[in-house]
């Protein structure tokens, strides 16, 4: 019986010594790989001739419902057999999908999306739906909660662990109302135009427009951008060719949803857009943050590489938090995008990927995905700290309807590391030198012990009875 405990502690001390030393310290909180769950869904069809425009807001989309956290938003154009197809026939200007609350037993439609974007129509002292908005600083727009546009294959929307985008929180929903999601897609058709890269830009002459959709008349100086390619517009074709039926094609954005179940392992991140194109000044007499979210690149006046178009602003931030995702967003044209502190101590730096050949995913000319930016460390961001976007395009050539607009994460607080073992093994720093310690305490005990066993055995052997027999 003694030899047979003896090697049953010893069996289950180095058991621990192995436990003790496979456990990583650097896994302080409970991932959530594992719970993520993924649906993929279709669209309402767009149906697409050569040279048109389709710019709907869809509302009451499909989407996972119920008190839910984000994971990961990814899209794509595919035709009726669910073939990608490439930017170079239909250009994916952007997507972008949003939540809001509607009164129940109320329909939204299309023609019920007026120029301030829901707040015009109500019942008695209530509006009809409300848009739930990003925590951008700007309010007159760019309220979405995701969206990308060319780039969207390739620019990764992970949210990293233990963080997620909480959504459809009940004790947020307003009395009356449901939670509800609207889609807006943005595709061009550039099949047979004359000019791609201009039917792309929205150049305002290709599509031989005056007035915007609101039948407001554009300013002569106005170039090009979304005032020009806005739903049902036409591009310019070449001579001699004409929309015929033929040609028409029925289109659906795949959107691919990654989610987890709302608990308490799930730490809740915010997304912020902030927009070059921002007005506020620091110094100036409105402090009103309204964001024109397109912006014109002129053509230098000299060739060469070092035709650079640079575009700065610096915002003062909304927020105590932690910046744990960064990823910017550009059309052609694009060569980089950043935000820094003040003293220019670098947060993130966002770089487009350009395609160079034909297939979907890889599109010669196109920006086909941005680089994002997951720190290894949460960045810290102080309330009323003014941080700096930067964007730069080639202006080699003129750009119409150009964009800079820079998408984080943000939380408000850390996870707590989590472990079953004592309280010290919490600190990263502190947890190697104690499982070192414990370890080699584990070790010594090993050995005492066997010395104990051996010796105990010899004297059993010289006529010592086990007390245990």
């Amino acid at each position: 019986m003694a030899r047979c405990g003896g090697r049953s502690l010893i069996s289950s001390l180095l058991l621990l010594l192995v436990a003790l030393l496979t456990i990583s310290p650097s896994h302080g909180f409970v991932k959530t790989e594992k719970k993520i769950k993924s649906a993929s869904f279709l669209s309402p069809k767009l149906v697409m001739n050569p040279g048109s425009v389709a710019n709907p807001f869809l509302f009451d989309i499909d989407f996972p419902r119920g008190h839910i956290g984000i994971k990961g938003f990814d899209a794509e154009v595919v035709d009726q057999d669910g073939n990608p197809v490439p930017l170079h026939q239909t250009y994916l200007h952007h997507w972008l999908v949003q939540p809001y609350y509607v009164r129940k037993g109320f329909n939204l439609s299309q023609r019920d999306m007026p120029r301030n974007h829901g707040f015009s129509r109500h019942l008695g002292s209530k509006p009809d739906y409300i848009l739930v908005r990003n925590g951008g600083l700007c309010r007159n727009t760019v309220r979405h909660f995701f969206g990308l546009g060319s780039e969207t294959r390739k620019t990764s929307t992970r949210v990293p662990d233990p963080y997620a985008i909480e959504i459809d929180n009940p004790e947020e929903t307003p009395d009356g109302y449901e939670f509800k999601w609207l889609l807006n897609i943005h595709a061009i058709d550039t099949r047979d135009v004359v000019d791609k890269s201009g039917c792309t830009e929205c150049r305002c002459d290709l599509y031989n427009v005056t007035i915007d959709e609101y039948g407001r008349a554009i300013k002569p100086d106005y170039k090009g951008g979304l005032y020009c390619c806005y739903d049902k517009t036409q591009c310019l074709l070449r001579n001699g060719f004409d929309s015929v039926d033929e040609k028409t094609r029925t289109l659906y954005l795949k959107y691919t949803v990654r989610w987890v179940d709302w608990d308490s392992s799930v730490v809740p991140a915010k997304v912020y857009i902030l927009d070059v194109t921002d007005s506020w000044e620091p110094s100036g007499d409105s402090q009103e943050h309204f964001c024109h979210v397109e912006y014109e690149v002129k053509p230098c006046k000299t060739n060469g590489d070092g035709c650079v178009d640079v575009k700065k602003k610096s915002l003062m931030m909304p927020f105590n938090g932690y910046i744990v995702y960064g990823a910017a967003h550009q059309h052609a044209g694009g060569i980089g995008a950043a935000l820094y502190r003040e003293d220019g101590e670098g947060i993130c730096t966002s770089m487009p990927k350009y395609g160079n050949a034909d297939e979907p995913g890889n599109e010669a000319g196109y920006i086909v995905g941005m680089s994002s930016c997951y720190p290894d460390e949460p960045v810290k961001v102080t309330s009323g700290e003014t941080l700096t976007l930067e964007f730069n395009y080639s202006s080699a050539v003129g750009h119409t309807g150009v964009m800079g607009l820079f998408y984080i994460l943000v939380t408000q607080q850390l996870p707590e590391q989590e472990s079953s073992l004592p309280a010290l093994f919490q600190a990263h720093t502190k947890s190697v030198s104690f499982l070192s310690f414990l370890a080699a305490t584990v070790v010594v005990a090993v050995v005492v012990l066997i010395a104990a066993v051996v010796y105990r055995r010899q004297k059993r052997e010289d006529g010592y009875q086990s007390l245990s027999t």
